[in-house]
């Protein structure tokens, strides 16, 4: 009686032994909802993929409150991908050793070195997708800061490329200019320079490595990771109850009518699980927004979609979900569900929150 994610075990684990293995030095990411899967299993999962023998050697989280998530079932580096902010609290000494922190700021690198001369930091960069980071001047200033700091260990650049703006290279190329111009002090002589990336084509990480030969590019991967396998994914809603209704039958919180007879479903899985709360998608075309239009009509009037199918078909929402569980209405004609069958149910995995997520073996 709940919102389910079942996951093929076997094609899952075969996805993320293949993303591995295409990725050396990858950095799986944890963050958020955990894609879905919670965040402690996927740290549980990216150990896995170290005990299977891959090139796993940090996991990123989104934010630092996510770290107790994580930093029990994970036993190697933890970079945060948020940039640390002088309001944050500094860990323990034992976690402090595994912790790779953001730095996007000359004068957050200041403050974070004066706490603690020990940290270990990634610097970011500003790239164009203009959230977070350092101009190639102020990687000037932290390097000259970092060279008063020898305890101190610079673990690399961030780069955080935004998606669907064609190649990546030519801004990638200037930026890693930049970091080379700024002379940045390294753990070690034989230490090489470290780039942690997001959203780079496999393309262009090739042409990366083979052109900046002496550097390790690490690629932060969380959807093409844990979501890229759609097909071992299936996400379910049980039939909790079922009511025929006659044309003009009043139901629901706000007393709807029934539109034409045929019956009332009551299925799991509403707001308290993301059900029917619509992220923006960030689509261009006229198409999209055409359909967003379309959506706001029938919602004026009552019918709006579902992410509910039943027989292959979407059904509409016979009144806004609830909490826990949505209302569906199923015309006259259409197989009706028995009470505890389950129906398949299409969500944004980001923003679902399950009752349930069960891996085969």
């Amino acid at each position: 009686m709940s919102l389910t994610l079942t996951v093929d075990g076997p094609r899952w684990r075969e996805h993320l032994e293949s993303v591995a293995t295409a990725h050396p030095g990858l950095v799986p990411v944890a963050k958020g909802n955990g894609y879905g899967f919670t965040n402690a299993r996927l740290a549980r999962k990216a150990q896995w993929l170290v005990e299977r023998g891959h090139d796993v050697h940090a996991l990123a989280v989104g934010m630092y409150d996510e770290l107790p998530d994580v930093v029990q079932r994970w036993h190697g580096d933890v970079l945060v991908l948020t940039p640390w902010r002088p309001w944050v609290a500094l860990p323990e000494p034992a976690l402090a050793r595994r912790l790779i922190h953001t730095v996007s700021r000359v004068t957050d690198l200041r403050d974070l070195l004066h706490a603690d001369p020990t940290a270990r930091v990634v610097l970011e960069r500003m790239t164009s997708m203009r959230r977070h980071g350092m101009a190639a001047r102020e990687l000037w200033e932290a390097g000259d800061l970092l060279r008063k700091h020898p305890g101190a260990r610079v673990e690399g650049l961030a780069l955080h490329l935004p998606l669907g703006q064609g190649t990546h290279l030519g801004e990638v190329t200037r930026l890693m200019n930049d970091y080379v111009a700024a002379e940045l002090p390294s753990e070690s002589p034989a230490h090489r320079p470290t780039v942690w990336v997001s959203h780079l084509t496999d393309a262009e990480l090739a042409t990366l490595r083979s052109q900046y030969g002496d550097f390790t590019f690490r690629p932060r991967i969380g959807t093409g990771l844990w979501l890229g396998a759609r097909s071992a994914l299936r996400v379910t809603a049980t039939v909790l109850d079922v009511h025929a209704v006659d044309r003009g039958d009043a139901f629901g919180y706000r007393g709807r009518t029934a539109p034409k007879s045929g019956h009332v479903l009551v299925v799991s899985g509403g707001t308290a699980h993301g059900i029917g709360l619509e992220a923006p998608t960030g689509e261009q075309t006229i198409k999209a927004r055409a359909a967003t239009l379309a959506r706001g009509g029938l919602d004026a009037v009552g019918f709006v979609r579902s992410p509910y199918s039943i027989d292959g078909k979407q059904r509409l929402f016979a009144e806004p979900p609830h909490m826990q569980a949505s209302m569906l209405f199923l015309p006259h004609g259409s197989r009706v569900p028995e009470v505890g069958e389950e129906v398949d149910v299409r969500v944004r995995y980001t923003a679902t929150a399950f009752d349930r997520v069960v891996v085969t073996p």
